[in-house]
């Protein structure tokens, strides 16, 4: 599977590498997409993303990747930090802030309801 921006455009981001055994060559899906390099959380968008795996992550203003560990499991179109977060703290999402964190999230950790809240309430 690859992602795709828009029809008929070049592939959003991809890994590809030959596997040693049959030659064949392999491509790797992003876990989490970011929307802009000022984001400090990306959405999930695989289902039962489990702790420990190695999340290649797609910022889609600029096309470029980035790799986070996942410090929990954290279910489809939930938010994960891209870096330490603490009370208080500013949510950016979009390139926009969408919130404030009410608990703390170290990278790779659940960002949602119980740690974060919106401003408008």
């Amino acid at each position: 599977m690859v992602f795709y921006k828009s029809e008929g455009q070049q592939p959003l981001a991809y890994t590809q590498t030959k596997s040693s055994a049959k030659g064949e060559a392999r491509v790797s899906i992003p876990q989490f997409l970011v929307h802009s390099p000022k984001d400090n959380v990306g959405v999930v968008v695989v289902e039962d993303l489990k702790a420990g795996t190695d999340m290649l992550g797609v910022i889609t203003e600029t096309d470029t990747t980035v790799r986070v560990k996942a410090r929990q499991d954290i279910p489809i179109g939930h938010k994960v930090a891209l870096k330490d977060l603490k009370a208080g703290d500013t949510v950016i999402k979009y390139g926009e802030d969408i919130g404030k964190m009410v608990g703390v999230a170290a990278t790779g950790e659940h960002v949602h309801v119980h740690n974060h809240k919106t401003k408008r309430w």
